[in-house]
């Protein structure tokens, strides 16, 4: 799944285009290397989003193509 995508499936990021920003304004890694929006995610992956000051470090856990609000927490486990 692309990027972009999963950070909106997974709301991490509320919208694809807000991600598809984040990701060409340079605020997003996987594995600790710069992504662009089109970068493929599996799982196990470690993604680093950087808002401000703060960054949130999840690792993801599954991938699915559309999820309900309440499981999409499940998607990924916060690591730091």
């Amino acid at each position: 799944m692309r990027l972009d995508k999963y950070l909106k499936v997974s709301r991490i990021i509320k919208r694809r285009t807000v991600a598809n920003e984040a990701c060409d304004n340079e605020h997003v890694l996987i594995n600790g290397k710069q992504a662009k929006a089109s970068a493929e995610v599996n799982i196990g992956d470690v993604i680093e989003v950087r808002y401000g000051s703060r960054t949130l470090k999840v690792r993801v856990t599954a991938i699915t193509e559309s999820t309900k609000k309440a499981d999409a927490a499940e998607m990924y486990e916060v690591i730091a």
